[in-house]
């Protein structure tokens, strides 16, 4: 059999019809996607998707979603296992990158590319690490309730707070596609933090886990955790938010998976005291 070449690769942008088989190359790497993801990713930017193919036949995937002018996150870096080692990831990424202009670019990398990636360009921030477990025995607060459409717009503010750049697609759709509960906690008016449960290949995910104090991320996690009633959750928590990394080890979760944030520039500030769950490691 010929050995397929990187001329032979040919790489286009991803649609959302494209996403199950994407989604099903992350499931192999245990990277436990969520069952829904697709249609907020591709919310935020429908054109920042990618397919490498050899043949018609998909073996290689990324995405590079803009997050406004001055901003974009790398996700979803894949080659097929039977087709790596032949430069069709290099091929991918290098098409794709265009795609961010000249934008700062963040990523949350695994362990073993984070060599590759300070090759191009980025430099790490800090550690993130995956906890895992089944959900604690919790009751909501009272305090606490699902999200509704009168919430949309807070949320969105505060969750602009919390990142690199606005992403105000993607909240809402993260917020209010079906099997997804959200809920934030307020005092008065104010919103003082928020969190999502999602349904994933394996259990439940929460992220994000965005709040002002540990008290507030401790009720929110409390209510995600009573929605969860025992299944298996997962939690991507900064290593930088020491009352994050309690909350998971108080509520029993173990570190199962380790990656980075880095970035190829500077970025605006944001309360990175407040992250105590990572939305998603492929949008940040």
């Amino acid at each position: 059999m010929a050995i397929a070449a990187p001329e032979d690769l040919v790489v286009t942008r991803a649609t959302l019809e494209d996403w199950p088989v994407i989604s099903e190359w992350a499931a192999q790497e245990g990277w436990n996607p969520g069952l829904s993801d697709g249609p907020a990713f591709f919310a935020q930017d429908p054109d920042g998707f990618f397919l490498g193919r050899i043949d018609g036949e998909p073996v290689s995937a990324i995405s590079v979603v803009r997050h406004g002018p001055d901003f974009a996150f790398l996700g979803c870096y894949l080659v097929r296992p039977d087709l790596r080692g032949r430069g069709h990831g290099l091929t991918t990424w290098k098409t794709a990158l265009a795609h961010a202009g000249d934008r700062t670019i963040g990523l949350d990398g695994v362990v073993a590319q984070q060599d590759n990636y300070r090759q191009s360009g980025f430099e790490a921030a800090y550690r993130t690490v995956r906890f895992t477990g089944p959900a604690p025995a919790a009751e909501a607060p009272r305090d606490v309730r699902p999200a509704g459409p009168a919430d949309v717009v807070d949320i969105t503010a505060y969750d602009a707070a919390c990142h690199p750049a606005d992403r105000p697609r993607f909240v809402a759709h993260w917020l209010t596609t079906p099997g997804h509960r959200a809920v934030p906690r307020r005092t008065g008016d104010r919103v003082t933090g928020y969190g999502v449960l999602r349904p994933a290949r394996d259990g439940l995910r929460i992220g994000p886990l965005f709040a002002d104090t540990a008290e507030d991320a401790r009720a929110l996690f409390a209510a995600l955790a009573a929605e969860a009633e025992g299944r298996a959750i997962a939690m991507d928590v900064p290593e930088t938010n020491a009352a994050g990394l309690a909350l998971a080890e108080e509520a029993g979760l173990t570190p199962s998976f380790e990656t980075a944030r880095m970035y190829t520039g500077p970025v605006r500030p944001y309360a990175r005291g407040r992250i105590y769950g990572v939305a998603t490691l492929e949008l940040g």
